[in-house]
């Protein structure tokens, strides 16, 4: 389990979303919400974590998550050619 400081399961929805190198476009599709709604979410977890940029928050929760990386999202759009 991650060692999260209360990330919600959103913010941790959208974190594993960043994994896969999704826009924010692409998540707030995924999801069925607003892009703001996903800025948000990123802009709450990376002041939880301390860490600055979105790669940071990546590497961050790959260093506290044990293998398999998070949890499946269901399935993914294909990324661009």
């Amino acid at each position: 389990m991650v060692h999260s400081p209360n990330l919600t399961q959103a913010e941790i929805g959208v974190i594993q979303l960043l994994l896969h190198g999704m826009s924010n476009k692409a998540m707030a599709e995924t999801l069925m919400v607003s892009i703001r709604t996903i800025e948000s979410h990123i802009s709450h977890a990376l002041m939880k974590t301390g860490c600055r940029s979105r790669l940071e928050l990546v590497l961050w929760w790959l260093k506290q998550t044990p293998e398999p990386h998070g949890q499946p999202i269901g399935k993914l759009p294909p990324m661009p050619a």
